[in-house]
C-alpha cells in the first residue's frame, strides 16, 4: 500500500511540474539534419496526370515510380507538376530499401 501511495505522489508531482511550464522547447533544442536518400520508389497505384512529368525525376513504371533516377535526393528539390481531379499521396512503396547515403 506504502507503495501505491508513493507512486501515486510522484504522478501527481510530475503533473504539477508539467503544468507549470517546466517542459518548455526552445528552438536551441532542437536540430534538423537531412541526410542523401537514394532508390526511392514511390506507390504510384492510381496516379494519372495529363501534365508531362520529367522521367529523370519521376521515372513511373506501372505502380512503381522511382525518384530523381535512383540518384542521391540531398540538398535539392524535386519539384513537378501534376494536373488530376484529386490530390494524391505520394507514399514510399514499402517494400523498398530505402539507403541513406
Amino acid at each position: 500500500m506504502k507503495g501505491k501511495v508513493s507512486n501515486v505522489l510522484a504522478i501527481v508531482f510530475f503533473l504539477v511540474l508539467i503544468s507549470q511550464g517546466f517542459n518548455e522547447c526552445f528552438l536551441s533544442d532542437v536540430s534538423i539534419r537531412q541526410s542523401r536518400i537514394g532508390n526511392l520508389i514511390l506507390n504510384f497505384k492510381g496516379f494519372q496526370s495529363i501534365e508531362h512529368i520529367n522521367p529523370s525525376l519521376l521515372t513511373v513504371s506501372s505502380d512503381l515510380c522511382l525518384v530523381n533516377a535512383d540518384q542521391p535526393i540531398y540538398k535539392s528539390v524535386i519539384k513537378f507538376k501534376y494536373v488530376w481531379d484529386y490530390r494524391f499521396l505520394l507514399n514510399p512503396f514499402p517494400q523498398t530499401n530505402i539507403i541513406v547515403l
